[in-house]
């Protein structure tokens, strides 16, 4: 009788986790290079260059799209940005308020204001508001308005944030500043404040990009020549010129802006983690 041979059959050795995220990874950069191949071959760009990339038009609009477009961009953010974060504030100490009345507002508003898109705000402000007071002229004409409107969208996201930056403190600092003497309002100001505004100073930066493009709204508000900024300054000239052009120099202002911002958002947020460990 021969032997037979008992041993079990060998299993054919599967792909192990590493390998499997690899060669996924290896298929996902596979597609994303032929997705940019397959647009690099099949685009026209002759008819891309005509339309969006015409050096002379782009010369006609400087340097204005930087001394008035740009300009009045940065003076609507910023506008806006102020009054949503003193707004945010305020609205944010009534939500964490002990009187119920208080939150309950602060949480109607909230719910209003996060719900509803920012161009309904923005006709809000330059319709109703003159229509239900006749007569009465917002300080600052457009750039009160744009203000007015910018901070009433941003304060809804800027409450919530900023009640979770003071939520954040630990609770011994409040009872320590009480131990101290410190008023409630003192302590908030001088201790917790600080404190919260450290932690959530990556998203208000953040809440600043969103507001620079908002600002874009203003157009609804009805400008002046003198008070366009970037997107109604590019379409103005685009319609002049039967030329996308002005366009896509507007978008690379936005980006001019914006990237540096995002930059400083994700070199904070990293400094708030490596202080959090």
């Amino acid at each position: 009788m021969t032997d037979t041979d008992t041993r079990p059959p060998l299993r054919k050795k599967g792909l192990t986790r590493r390998q499997r995220r690899s060669l996924s990874r290896g298929a996902q950069y596979a597609v994303f290079v032929a997705a940019v191949i397959a647009f690099a071959v099949t685009a026209d760009w002759g008819r891309l260059q005509n339309q969006f990339a015409q050096a002379d038009i782009a010369k006609q609009m400087f340097p204005e799209v930087i001394t008035l477009a740009l300009k009045n961009t940065m003076l609507y953010t910023v506008s806006g940005f102020v009054v949503g974060l003193a707004l945010g504030m305020v609205i944010a100490l009534m939500r964490l308020s002990s009187v119920g009345p208080y939150r309950w507002l602060a949480g109607i508003y909230i719910e209003i204001f996060r719900g509803l898109p920012a161009l309904l705000i923005f006709i809000f402000v330059g319709v109703a508001v003159p229509l239900a007071f006749p007569g009465t002229e917002i300080p600052g004409g457009t750039y009160g308005k744009v203000a007015i409107a910018l901070g009433l969208v941003s304060a809804a996201y800027m409450a919530e944030t900023i009640r979770a930056g003071i939520q954040a403190v630990p609770k011994g600092q409040m009872e320590a500043a009480r131990s101290l003497g410190f008023s409630p309002a003192r302590a908030m100001i001088s201790i917790i404040a600080p404190q919260a505004f450290r932690i959530i100073l990556p998203p208000l930066t953040n809440e600043l990009v969103l507001l620079f493009k908002d600002s874009s709204l203003v157009l609804f508000l009805g400008v002046t020549l003198e008070e366009r900024e970037l997107s109604k300054f590019g379409r103005d000239l685009a319609s002049t010129t039967a030329n996308s052009t002005p366009i896509l120099v507007a978008g690379l202002c936005y980006l001019l802006v914006t990237i540096p911002l995002s930059f400083v958002v994700r070199r904070m947020e990293t400094k708030t983690q490596e202080a959090i460990r």
